[in-house]
Order: structure tokens, then sequence, then C-alpha cells
């Protein structure tokens, strides 16, 4: 009698277990999106990132080298393009501007000491023929040292626009494709006390978690 008693007893905990089970399977099957398993979430982020391409800075800064701006315009900041071309065009300028009036004060130099006085610093603001130039030959010598010197500093000048151009797109491209977080930010502080009547400034930095 204890025996069937028993047996009894075990089949109706086997049968209450069994519906337990089934009860839990059935409400992980409900469960919202928000509360899956930490594996499903990194891994549903992660499909949704973009591919991130590692020769993309070095394409970037290969287009840059061709032709300024274009390394930019790859990374899709246009606006950047008319800074670039606007300093590098600066730089242009002035190493154009001072390489002409170098040759200017050169050639009159050459022609003083090959015995003439033809050169355009002995004509006056008429066209006259002047006995005493403008400039004199010191003069001119002073004037060539003075726009060389002008001359390589505006081409060095503008051969580290166009590296920096380069470099910024390069850099541009790398940061691309960070992952920034909206959570993380860095913003000015200002706070005034009303006790003394004094003030600080400072960088808030703000992590959310």
């Amino acid at each position: 009698m204890q025996n069937k008693f028993l047996i009894a007893s075990l089949l109706i905990l086997s049968c209450c277990f069994s519906l337990i089970a089934q009860d839990k399977d059935s409400k992980k099957k409900q469960l919202p999106e928000e509360v899956l398993p930490e594996e499903v979430v990194i891994d549903s982020i992660i499909k949704t990132r973009e591919p991130i391409n590692p020769l993309s800075p070095a394409k970037a800064a290969f287009y840059s080298a061709i032709l300024p701006g274009l390394g930019q315009a790859y990374n899709k900041k246009y606006w950047k393009i008319p800074i670039v071309y606007g300093a590098i065009g600066t730089g242009v300028y002035f190493y154009v501007t001072n390489n002409k009036e170098y040759n200017r004060y050169r050639d009159a130099y050459k022609s003083r000491l090959a015995g003439f006085t033809n050169d355009e610093f002995y004509l006056g603001a008429n066209g006259e023929q002047l006995t005493t130039p403008r400039v004199t030959t010191e003069g001119l010598e002073r004037a060539q040292k003075f726009f060389r010197k002008n001359k390589e500093i505006s081409l060095l000048v503008t051969i580290g626009l166009y590296a920096l151009n380069i470099i910024d797109a390069n850099v541009d491209a790398h940061l691309l494709q960070y992952n920034v977080d909206e959570n993380l930010s860095l913003a000015p502080h200002y706070k005034f006390d009303e006790f003394d009547a004094s003030s600080s400034l400072g960088l808030t930095l703000n992590f959310k978690f």
C-alpha cells in the first residue's frame, strides 16, 4: 500500500514539474525585445553599424595628394574645399608675386653689372631717361635678397599647406569611422555664486550609463 502511495506521489510531482517548465518556456517566448539576452542586443547593434573600411584613410590621403580638396570631397566634407583652395592659393599668390619682384631687381642688377644704364629704374614717371637711377646698385642687391627670402618662405608655406591638406583628409577619414556615443558629451560650464557675486567658468564632462 505504501509503495502504491509513493508511486502516485512521484507521478504527481513529475506532472507538476513538467507544467512549471512548460509555463517558463512560454513566458520566455513572450518576452519583449528590451529584456532579451545581452548577447542578442550586442549582436543586433554590431549588424546595424556600418562596416569599417581600413583603406578609407589611405584613399582620402591619396586623393588629396593628387588634387587638393579631393580627399575632403571623398570624406563628404565639402565645406572644407574652399578653405583648402583659399589657403594654398594664397601661398601660391605670394610666391608668384615675390618671384616676379625678385626677377625685376635681378634683371636690373645684371644690366648694371654689364655697364648699361637703360633698366627700368633709370626711367622717370613719364618715361623720361634719368641721369641718376631711382634705385642704386646696392639697393638692387638688397631688394634681391629681400624678395628671394620672401619667395622661399612663401614656397615653404605653400608646401606645408599642401601637406596639411593631405593630413586633414587622412585624419578626417579615420575619425569618420569611430563610433561616437551620444551619451558622452563635453560642454562649457558657467556658474554664478549669489552669495559673493562671483562666477566660475569651465568644462563639464557628462557620461550617461
